[in-house]
């Protein structure tokens, strides 16, 4: 809690072990990752709402969570997660037995995020093909184009093996996972029973 959230609190109230955590741990993480991401080329509020969900322990808060922690307005998280829910980064969910919603960041969000470019780098080698003959292949525009469709193609073929590679990696890292908790010291182990 800041100096002046302090000084607003009613009279006894004590800022929580949690939220003196989030203040002087996670919120600089927050602000640090978010600023990477305003860099990169993403909205600065859907960037500073996006790292807030990641480092929140359930991946999930309501927007008068994520106003409080990040201190804006509520109509500033609304126009942020209406652009992470476009982008497929975030989805929305009722809270159980309320109307309020809370947005949750998805559990491969990097996965999702990335591999759902496929239908954007199809649709634009689709319409630099048609370019290339509007401008016609022997001209500087025509190679300049040929140029920027086959090095998409390129990634698209590379994404499909990325793809495949981290579905592998993946599985393998949940079968170890579940061998550990299953194993000698786990539920169910010798040390378990």
């Amino acid at each position: 809690m800041t100096r002046e959230r302090r000084e607003q609190a009613p009279a006894g109230h004590e800022e929580s072990a949690p939220e003196r955590h989030y203040e002087s741990a996670v919120s600089p993480f927050v602000e640090r990752f978010a600023a990477d991401l305003t860099e990169a080329g993403m909205q600065r509020m859907s960037s500073r709402v996006f790292a807030c969900l990641l480092a929140s322990d359930e991946g999930a808060l309501s927007s008068a969570q994520l106003a409080e922690r990040l201190r804006v307005s509520p109509a500033a998280i609304s126009g942020a997660v209406r652009y992470l829910s476009q982008v497929r980064m975030v989805s929305r969910e009722r809270e159980p037995g309320s109307r309020r919603e809370r947005y949750r960041v998805h559990h491969d969000v990097w996965f999702e995020a990335i591999t759902s470019r496929d239908t954007l780098l199809h649709r634009w080698t689709a319409t630099l093909r048609t370019g290339v003959d509007a401008v016609g292949a022997d001209s500087a525009a025509g190679r300049r184009i040929e140029e920027s469709l086959e090095f998409l193609d390129f990634v698209a073929e590379e994404m499909n093996g990325l793809r495949e590679r981290w579905l592998k990696q993946r599985a393998e890292r949940e079968a170890e996972r579940e061998a550990e908790r299953s194993g000698p010291g786990g539920p169910g182990g010798v040390a378990g029973r």
